[in-house]
């Protein structure tokens, strides 16, 4: 069990060299203990001074370093505790000494993510928020960047919320009839109470349908591109990366196996893959290749078939069609060399050059367009559900409903027995966004995070 009325100490920035750091205390001493080891120390919060920083009880020349500091008295703070920052030098030494001197002014060392345990635990963010500022850390897409800002400023806290507050009504009435059934207002009607139940699950299910989209966004999109060998594929994805990530040859067979580049693209990242050519195996290092490619077009969201004339074209995607059930595009390659045929455009074909560029808009472009007909992207406002636990707790609401409502339909649960089905979907809600504090949850989401944070 954390002790949560201490002053904790980290450094808040990335390790390694750098032009700054910044160390940051967060509890009830951290303004006693920033005095201890800052001299001057700023006699207002949130104006910044510089200052000299010392281990505690040192001679006034055994500087560590020379500082910015600055301290934000609570609530209005990050964690909504008293918080000092000092800004030193970046390196690893510097800010580990000022750490070390923390600890001897009185701080503990804070463990992974109990700067925003507190914020959370303080009413400055819910669970779902403080999720939201670990996947801003970790996103490496624009995608999954929009989304955690969007949740961070509580898109998915405030739906969740409302739903939870119109299950409470419903919970109410159920109450108010079972506790006054003398009184003279009517009771509530099972069609007004199933009406609440099926928006309720209307909303959570809308909420899971976000599941793909907030996958694709975080984890990027398949894009195989397969076909005939020395039909242009790695020249293909190295046009499409816009460098030259793959070795290109006119040696049928030089890719022998799966290679994987990663690509940020709007609505969503593409994860491009360069597979061996579709051929009978000449050996078993080849057919070993064959055989990753195969995995891979199975798993595919898109695939990208790939040939220098329409008779090698067919045949590669009659082959994909047996291989994978992704959308489908033909692409003949090098058509700097080959004239398009009326045929390949009519049926939704892309005719490009990796030489001269022709053609690379228009088949991202189609690729864009086979990836939302597939999962269509969110309104730009829409929360996301983006985590396991929230899809855990949403489907285990919507079930307690279902089970509700089978029972307050059919009369076949006493009123007070059936209501403990709608309770424990508010639960579900309520363990979301933490407004129960379940502590085994607690540990789980923010060790997670990086120490400082």
């Amino acid at each position: 069990m954390l002790t949560r009325n201490d002053t904790i100490v980290a450094v808040a920035t990335a390790a390694g060299r750098g032009a700054i750091a910044v160390v940051r205390l967060s509890g009830p001493q951290a303004v006693t203990i920033g005095r201890s080891v800052a001299n001057p120390f700023p006699e207002v919060a949130r104006m910044v001074t510089l200052t000299a920083v010392r281990t505690p009880g040192a001679s006034d020349g055994d500087v560590i370093d020379h500082a910015l500091a600055t301290w934000f008295s609570a609530p209005a703070s990050y964690t909504g505790e008293d918080v000092v920052e000092l800004a030193v030098h970046g390196g690893a030494l510097v800010s580990a000494l000022v750490v070390e001197a923390c600890v001897r002014a009185g701080a503990r060392p804070a463990l992974p993510g109990e700067f925003t345990e507190r914020a959370v635990l303080h009413g400055k963010l819910d669970l779902v928020q403080a999720e939201a500022v670990a996947d801003l850390i970790d996103a490496r897409t624009r995608a999954a960047h929009r989304a955690a800002v969007r949740q961070l400023d509580g898109a998915l806290s405030h739906r969740l919320d409302a739903l939870r507050e119109s299950l409470l009504q419903v919970d109410a009435l159920i109450a108010y009839d079972i506790d006054f059934p003398a009184e003279d207002d009517a009771p509530p009607t099972r069609a007004r109470v199933v009406a609440a139940c099926d928006e309720a699950i209307e909303q959570i299910e809308r909420l899971l349908a976000t599941l793909p989209a907030a996958a694709l966004g975080r984890e990027g999109a398949l894009v195989v591109l397969a076909g005939p060998p020395n039909a242009g594929k790695s020249a293909l994805l190295n046009a499409l990366v816009g460098e030259a990530r793959v070795i290109v040859s006119d040696t049928p067979g030089t890719t022998r196996d799966a290679v994987e580049v990663f690509v940020d693209d709007a609505p969503y990242p593409l994860r491009l893959v360069d597979t061996a050519g579709l051929r009978t195996p000449g050996d078993s290092i080849e057919r070993m290749g064959i055989e990753v490619s195969e995995r891979y077009l199975a798993q595919a969201h898109v695939v990208l078939v790939c040939a220098e004339r329409d008779e090698a074209l067919d045949a590669a995607a009659e082959t994909v069609a047996r291989l994978g059930s992704g959308a489908v595009i033909r692409v003949r390659t090098k058509r700097d060399l080959h004239a398009l045929t009326t045929e390949l455009t009519e049926n939704g074909g892309v005719g490009v050059s990796a030489v001269t560029g022709e053609g690379i808009a228009e088949l991202r472009e189609a690729i864009r367009t086979a990836l939302c007909d597939q999962v269509a992207p969110p309104p730009e406002d829409a929360p996301l559900v983006t985590r396991a636990r929230h899809e855990t707790a949403l489907r285990r609401a919507v079930q307690e409903l279902r089970a509700f409502q089978f029972s307050w339909e059919q009369a076949t649960l006493p009123a007070p027995v059936a209501a403990t089905h709608l309770r424990a979907a508010v639960m579900a809600l309520e363990s979301l966004i933490g407004a129960v504090d379940v502590e085994d949850v607690m540990e789980r989401v923010f060790r997670t995070f990086c120490i400082g944070k």
